[in-house]
């Protein structure tokens, strides 16, 4: 479970969130379309991130 306070994700926790594998969400964040931050030698993915990659794939679903 992940805490829903916290501002940033992992690259897994971000792949389980969008039904992705883990190698497909890294593959993602190395063609720039997961974006993430590196803190460290951690990649974290801001929360906010996910959610406007969700938004727009609906968008982009209803549009005719």
């Amino acid at each position: 479970m992940v805490d829903t306070n916290r501002k940033t994700i992992t690259v897994r926790e971000a792949a389980d969130q969008l039904g992705l594998g883990r190698n497909t969400a890294y593959e993602a964040v190395k063609r720039g379309e997961i974006p993430t931050v590196k803190i460290g030698r951690r990649l974290l993915v801001p929360r906010d991130a996910i959610d406007r990659i969700l938004q727009r794939a609906m968008e982009q679903r209803s549009q005719p």
